[in-house]
């Protein structure tokens, strides 16, 4: 069922990211505005979702992520029935809390329930999200052929999480050891210690790598994902079906790159694989925003897709590694992490409406750079 969560999160995501060029149309969005839809939700979510996080190690997950699978459906069937930019970013302040109680919550409830294979279950839980991520365009796709747009499938998408929701309510979820505490005890461990704990392990020099390497691995994920439609339509000059299947062909390259990643963390180590991948890519990226011909970039672009494929799920994984039996902990650092990344698809949104998209998209070289400078060198 967490997997199925995952799977429905990056549907909508997916989504999302397919119909910006139909979105922007209907709403008359600039770049900007674009930027700023992509940001501040981050940005207002990793002030909130830290406690969520904390709350997560103290309280009854059940609840956390009941709570917020109820928000995302409401957020879903707000987005759908946007007339304008502002309903729209009311929408995506909503959907980013409740995808951190409904989603994030069940990934740290999948870490805690087999601690000895963190890696391999990220890996998984990174699979079940890609094929989420390829569903979507395809769909978005679909509903185009069909005379349907993206709002329809909004709305079918909130359907489908109302369902996850009836079916999630009757699991139990293992009593949390500090939750169990806290119903015995009252003064045991509250929030206000949870925060203390969580601004503890920020001293904690692992636990600010891998922090930092996510954020910057986020680049070549979250961040490209988010302008990938929008620069095969304004820079190449595909048209918007064209740069829904760009998209599809990314995704479905990011599946087949997690699906070989499971057996291949078995043989691999994960930090090897890491370095090799991230020197791939960087150099492919360049090519992939050189080369003419539509044909050429979408051949680069299914390479860089399988390449990076594990980045998220390798570097989450050694970071719930750094905070042993404390996965709400980890949860709300990457959140606290987000206050920064959240920043950066507003910045590319201001540099490509001043500068022009061509030139915004080489600053998403930085991160496989950053991957080959920051990883921990190989124990002699």
């Amino acid at each position: 069922m967490f997997l199925l969560i995952e799977l429905l999160d990056e549907l909508v995501g997916g989504i999302r990211e397919a119909a910006w060029p139909f979105i922007r149309q209907d709403l008359s969005l600039s770049y900007l505005q674009i930027g700023l839809l992509l940001s501040v939700p981050t940005i207002l979510s990793g002030v909130f979702e830290p406690m969520l996080g904390i709350l997560s190690d103290i309280r009854q997950r059940r609840i956390l992520v009941l709570a917020g699978g109820l928000l995302f459906c409401v957020s879903l069937l707000l987005s759908a029935a946007s007339p304008g930019f502002w309903l729209l970013l009311l929408s995506f302040v909503l959907f980013y809390p409740a995808s951190g109680a409904f989603v994030s919550i069940s990934q740290a409830e999948l870490m805690d329930r087999e601690p000895d294979r963190k890696d391999q279950n990220m890996a998984r839980w990174t699979l079940a999200g890609s094929a989420g991520a390829v569903i979507g365009p395809l769909a978005l796709a679909a509903a185009a052929g069909l005379g349907s747009g993206w709002r329809v499938l909004y709305v079918l998408s909130a359907a489908l999480t109302a369902a996850a929701i009836v079916v999630t309510a009757r699991f139990a979820f293992p009593a949390r050891p500090a939750a169990a505490a806290q119903a015995d005890d009252p003064t045991a461990l509250g929030l206000l210690d949870g925060l203390r704990g969580a601004a503890q392990a920020l001293k904690q020099g692992s636990v600010l790598r891998w922090l930092a390497l996510l954020e910057m691995a986020n680049l070549m994920l979250d961040v490209l994902f988010g302008f990938l439609a929008l620069y095969f339509v304004d820079v190449v000059g595909a048209s918007a079906g064209q740069a829904a299947l760009a998209v599809s062909l990314w995704t479905g390259c990011e599946v087949a790159g997690d699906l070989a990643l499971i057996p291949l963390l078995e043989r691999l180590d994960g930090m090897r694989y890491l370095r090799i991948s991230a020197a791939a890519v960087g150099a492919l990226f360049p090519c992939f925003l050189l080369a003419g011909p539509l044909a050429v970039k979408l051949a680069l672009l299914c390479l860089i897709g399988l390449l990076r494929a594990g980045w998220y799920a390798i570097l989450q994984a050694r970071l719930y590694d750094c905070l042993p039996g404390k996965s709400g902990v980890a949860l709300a650092l990457v959140n606290v992490a987000g206050l920064a990344g959240g920043l950066i698809p507003l910045g590319l949104g201001a540099l490509a409406e001043r500068a022009g998209l061509p030139v915004a998209m080489w600053v998403l070289l930085a991160g496989p750079v950053a991957l080959l400078v920051g990883l921990p060198k190989r124990k002699r």
